[in-house]
């Protein structure tokens, strides 16, 4: 077969928002440190672009509070900021209880089990200390409802926030109680397979705010 002619471009729109999940991601996983200082042609040779996505992206990740930056002097990895997290705390917790009451009249009994399937992997994940598929599978059985609700304001605010709380999760994942998450989760399945809304929602915003232990002094 010839090689074809023409070129296709990647839109940079496309390269923009590669950028910036996998810079995103490399903070939230520990990969680039908080007080981590980033040069942009670095970040560029990394990702295999130019230069101009990844300063987008940088922007992107300042107005998320990932990153810090002091014109003509430096840009770095944000220090790791309980207020901020605090913050992110509630922002995300009160998206994720409208998530449910929105999603709980739309749940099928298909995402009702995956909501399930997805807490037996979260919980075993947990008991095997493995901090990567954790997350994932917390990220996959919140997703069922975010995804149901058919909110893209709701997706939106939470893509920009719940990373802060990922990374002090990441970081402490020691600190947390893994069998109350469990329970937590599996009480707000009952509660959707039942079509209590406010229950549901109320149960999904207890699960956030239960992370305090996030936010205590380490030893």
């Amino acid at each position: 077969m010839p090689v074809p002619s023409h070129v296709d471009v990647i839109p940079r729109s496309l390269l923009r928002d590669n950028a910036y999940h996998s810079i995103r991601d490399a903070i939230v996983n520990g990969t680039l440190e908080p007080g981590e200082r980033l040069n942009d042609a670095d970040l560029a040779r990394w990702l295999g672009v130019s230069r101009t996505p990844v300063r987008e992206a940088l922007t992107r990740l300042e107005e998320a509070g990932l990153v810090q930056t002091k014109p003509g002097r430096y840009t770095m990895v944000s220090p790791l900021d309980v207020r901020s997290a605090r913050a992110a705390q509630s922002v995300t917790a009160a998206m994720h209880e409208l998530a449910v009451r929105e999603a709980v009249p739309r749940l099928t009994p298909n995402e009702i089990d995956a909501m399930r399937a997805a807490n037996k992997r979260f919980a075993a994940a947990l008991r095997a200390g493995d901090v990567d598929a954790a997350i994932a599978s917390d990220d996959e059985f919140h997703g069922v409802a975010v995804t149901a609700s058919a909110n893209a304001a709701v997706r939106t605010v939470l893509e920009q926030f719940t990373p802060v709380l990922r990374r002090l999760e990441r970081l402490r994942f020691a600190s947390l109680s893994g069998r109350d998450s469990v329970a937590l989760h599996d009480r707000i399945v009952d509660l959707c397979a039942a079509g209590d809304v406010e229950g549901a929602a109320r149960a999904a915003r207890d699960n956030w705010m239960s992370l305090d232990a996030l936010f205590e002094p380490e030893p």
